[in-house]
């Protein structure tokens, strides 16, 4: 099977999953979920803000709940390990998605009076 065919199968049984999952999963406790990202060292990648690591930009996060878990489970590059539900369940990654919500966006660096400094004259 080719790479392509497996890729389309997997978006495939993620989006299916994300769809069971959306009437099932309750909603998210952000709380918890700044905790989780921590412990499992989310930030390593996705940096403390959810923007600024070496991993996908997280914030502004776009993705609906039960799309974020179907993706960590099943993530499309090798970069991103999957988490089984063994290690972190539904409702543990819906807690993360509910914290990744919380982060603000970064300003625009017009909106940055530190940077004025740098710009052409």
């Amino acid at each position: 099977m080719n790479q392509t065919v497996r890729r389309v199968r997997a978006m495939a049984v993620a989006l299916a999953l994300a769809v069971a999952l959306s009437a099932q999963t309750p909603a998210g406790d952000a709380a918890k979920g700044k905790d989780l990202y921590l412990k499992y060292s989310c930030y390593a990648c996705h940096g403390f803000s959810g923007q600024n690591g070496s991993g996908a930009r997280l914030v502004p996060m776009k993705m609906a709940s039960a799309a974020f878990v179907a993706y960590v489970r099943s993530p499309r590059t090798r970069q991103m390990p999957s988490f089984s539900a063994k290690v972190l369940s539904d409702q543990q990654l819906t807690d993360i998605h509910a914290y990744i919500k919380t982060l603000p966006e970064s300003k625009p660096a017009k909106d940055i009076p530190a940077l004025d400094q740098f710009k052409e004259k």
